[in-house]
């Protein structure tokens, strides 16, 4: 039990070069079995003779499994080493050892499991995809999608990308490929099938059209959802682009002053008026002030950018509804914010 040895019989524990040796053997209902599929098989020879199996660390000390490796003769998948309990097919790892390379893997670096298991870089990959392919033989992650989410991200310099589809019901990673165009998303809904496809109900995303593309042609019943912050990007993006228009006509006007209000506003026209700063408020209410016919008002905002009405997009049209939002502050209102703003300066200048 110490090394996570099941189904086996301990024949010997040796010390030889600082590691500890164990020989063991398969019980009699475990041996002669296909290393693929499980199945009893007749014996076909001795195999490369014994080998050994690295196991999980005692302490500082390197441990592993000896056994013999007899092959046998499958129906299925012909000559195959024979299967030995304590360990995958095709690997010189204990089934314990790989199991905790891959609970590393998901909550640490590659670099950092290399490290603490003393393997090569390289094996931890391995590893996981040996432990990642058992888990996934006998089910099927795409059974019952109905909601899911399509996005990629950047894993290694030179514009290496990785296209991810996770399930919103259950929280779990269904598929992932390397590339971010069309042709990567189509890959995920051929294996999908046209009748899951048509089961679709809801895929959230980004705005690529990569994406949107290769849905709206697959899934005809999946409303396209495009995550809250390209949304609130674009709404910010239309606001600067009416502000440099107005700033645009200020200085086409002779509006110097204005213009210049209107230069130094861009952050607090985007920011929400309960979390505006003094001399934000300040800064909002001189614009209309000095504003003529052209530009009489643009106070600041009554809302965020995510409470944004849907006729506020990006559209030089926009610019004259923005500028008739809301009310400007009162002149004594604007009085008082400066002596309030002026205080708290004060104040910390005190503090340091």
């Amino acid at each position: 039990m110490l090394l996570g040895v099941e189904r086996a019989v301990v024949e010997d524990v040796r010390v030889e070069l600082g590691a500890v040796v164990v020989s063991v053997r398969p019980k009699s209902r475990e041996k002669h079995r296909c290393g693929v599929c499980g199945r009893r098989c007749p014996r076909e020879d001795a195999g490369e003779g014994r080998r050994r199996w690295r196991a999980l660390d005692l302490g500082t000390t390197f441990a592993y499994l000896e056994a013999d490796a007899p092959r046998v003769y499958c129906k299925h998948h012909r000559v195959v080493v024979a299967q030995v309990p304590w360990a995958r097919h095709d690997s010189r790892f204990t089934v314990a050892f790989e199991d905790q390379c891959c609970w590393l893997a998901v909550n640490t670096s590659k670099k950092a499991v290399a490290e603490l298991m003393r393997v090569a870089w390289r094996t931890v990959g391995s590893i996981c995809k040996r432990v990642a392919d058992e888990a996934t033989a006998d089910s099927d992650l795409f059974t019952g999608l109905k909601r899911v989410g399509i996005d990629d991200f950047s894993y290694r310099k030179g514009q290496k990308y990785l296209t991810v589809v996770v399930d919103h019901d259950t929280g779990r990673l269904v598929w992932a490929a390397p590339g971010r165009d069309r042709k990567t998303v189509e890959k995920f809904l051929d294996l999908l099938g046209k009748e899951r496809c048509e089961q679709i109900e809801l895929v959230s995303c980004d705005m690529a059209e990569s994406i949107a593309l290769a849905v709206e042609d697959r899934c005809p019943n999946a409303i396209r959802c495009v995550d809250p912050f390209h949304v609130i990007q674009l709404a910010t993006d239309a606001l600067d682009e009416i502000r440099r228009e107005v700033w645009n006509e200020a200085r086409r006007a002779g509006e110097k002053e204005a213009a210049k209000e209107l230069k130094g506003a861009r952050f607090a026209l985007w920011k929400n008026a309960g979390k505006l700063t003094d001399r934000q408020r300040i800064k909002l209410a001189q614009i209309p002030a000095d504003q003529q016919a052209a530009l009489p008002r643009l106070p600041h905002l009554p809302t965020a950018p995510r409470d944004l009405p849907p006729h506020l997009r990006r559209s030089r049209r926009a610019a004259r509804r923005v500028a008739r939002l809301g009310q400007a502050m009162s002149p004594r209102a604007v009085r008082q914010a400066r002596q309030d703003d002026h205080q708290a300066a004060s104040r910390d200048r005190g503090r340091d």
